[in-house]
């Protein structure tokens, strides 16, 4: 056999990885290739957020169809989850840490025990959540600007998907529980069930449709919110079944405050870093605003395209945090730096290919979406400088989830503030009301925040310093 063939026998080709990514691996993340491995993690946690995102989307979809009254209520109660998802986000990228460094360390039952404190940690934080918004559902629509009658039609719907907080929590947590024991395909098949409940439900709820009541905008809050309760039902089986790579025991079932103290302050200074970059996200939409509705639309036709093309990388760069998170725990820093460059490299030739095209077809995408003249010409430039962009994007994010799967929250949050609301927010205000950019200026702004976000981030990686993180 020649050396090329006995290459191809001991190496599996792509499409073999791909297949095992889907269908699940027991494969040991801190050995073996590493190319390999990102294929592993990242293809199953780019499908599971496409799945997370199909939710608002199925939503809106069958809403649509209610009138503006039931948009208005998707869209201004969506803006209030936020905040809640940063708390799901920020208790997730600790969850994830914990598991990921005694994964590492071979010690499986004190993963199991950190699942335990993530999902009590999650079920009391949801319980607060979910009494808030139900008591006071109206005036949270109120507050975000809903007229009387989105209030009244609205209400319900509100008050449902805050009631289900313990659905939202519970898919963020035991997912990155998943993750971060390398179990990526059962989490992205957690999000594929709850989907399609909810593909199914959505429409019955709403409509009336065959036994169903008709529930109206409250029925899609009925509907999302019991498919995410089955996907919660589907996670705990899998978790305590033995069905999955990852199993909780009987014996791990226990409260431990010393363990859930150390993920709350892991998770603490993600939760801000998340809110950071929410609140300075909504200060930049609040600047392009001020130019009128045309710059309003070009701004959310630009950015809904960006983060469509973006999805792959934030599964790139989870798989980083989980590789990075193991390689520690089994005393291989040099592994996990390397797995880091590795990842960064590869969501560079991705994301700068998607620049390029975005960069030569910019014209041509926006035009699938809209005619409008006084929204194209924005929405172009905006597009075009966004992709450019998109190289610093790439090392940026995988950089990011580096550290916070070390267990270095506070380095990012720190990069946010200073990168984000020192100097993106205040750019932005600059070029757009005080050049002739216009708002065009905010696209410079954004582009110039994430690309120093990316090169303070490396430096700061080559460092080492979150090498010695103790988690």
């Amino acid at each position: 056999m020649s050396e090329t063939k006995a290459i191809e026998a001991r190496v599996p080709g792509l499409w073999s990885s791909l297949r095992e990514a889907v269908m699940g691996t027991t494969q040991d993340f801190t050995e073996g290739s590493i190319e390999r491995a990102i294929i592993l993690l990242a293809v199953p946690m780019v499908l599971e957020m496409c799945m997370e995102s199909l939710f608002g989307v199925v939503d809106v979809f069958w809403v649509a169809h209610l009138g503006a009254d039931a948009i208005a209520t998707v869209g201004l109660t969506e803006t209030c989850l936020m905040v809640l998802f940063c708390i799901a986000l920020g208790l997730s990228m600790g969850a994830t840490a914990l598991v990921a460094r005694r994964i590492g360390e071979k010690d499986e039952a004190a993963a199991g025990v950190v699942a335990v404190q993530a999902i009590v940690v999650g079920l009391v934080v949801s319980t607060i959540t979910a009494a808030l918004g139900y008591i006071y559902a109206p005036e949270l629509l109120r507050v975000m600007g809903g007229t009387e009658e989105v209030v009244r039609v609205g209400s319900g719907y509100t008050r449902m998907i805050f009631a289900g907080s313990a659905t939202i929590f519970l898919l963020f947590l035991i997912n990155a529980v998943f993750r971060g024991a390398g179990d990526a395909a059962t989490a992205m098949r957690v999000l594929w069930l709850a989907n399609i409940v909810n593909l199914c439900l959505n429409p019955c709820l709403i409509f009336g449709i065959g036994p169903f009541p008709k529930l109206g905008v409250t029925g899609s809050a009925v509907g999302t919110t019991i498919g995410r309760g089955i996907g919660v039902l589907f996670q705990i089986w899998m978790l305590t079944s033995g069905r999955g790579r990852f199993v909780v025991r009987a014996a791990q079932v226990r409260l431990d405050f010393l363990v859930m103290l150390k993920m709350i302050r892991l998770s603490l200074s993600a939760i801000v870093q998340y809110l950071v970059q929410m609140c300075a996200w909504i200060g930049v939409v609040r600047i392009i605003a001020s130019f009128g509705s045309a710059a309003a639309a070009a701004n959310t036709l630009a950015i809904k395209i960006i983060v469509f093309a973006i999805l792959p990388s934030w599964g790139m760069s989870n798989a980083a945090a989980t590789l990075v998170g193991q390689n520690l725990g089994a005393g291989k820093p040099e592994r996990a730096e390397r797995s880091v460059w590795r990842t960064g490299f590869y969501n560079m030739l991705f994301l700068g290919g998607v620049g390029l095209v975005f960069i030569a077809f910019a014209d041509q995408i926006i035009a699938l979406f809209t005619n409008d003249p006084a929204v194209v010409p924005i929405a172009v430039s905006g597009l075009r400088l966004l992709s450019y962009g998109y190289i610093s994007y790439a090392y940026g994010m995988v950089v990011t989830a580096a550290f916070n799967g070390a267990g270095d929250t506070f380095t990012p949050t720190m990069l946010n503030i200073i990168c984000f609301w020192v100097c993106q927010i205040p750019l932005a205000y600059f070029l757009a009301f005080h050049t002739i950019l216009g708002p065009r200026g905010v696209f410079v702004s954004v582009v110039v925040g994430d690309s120093l976000l990316a090169v303070l981030s490396i430096l700061l990686f080559r460092r080492g310093k979150w090498k010695q993180t103790v988690v």
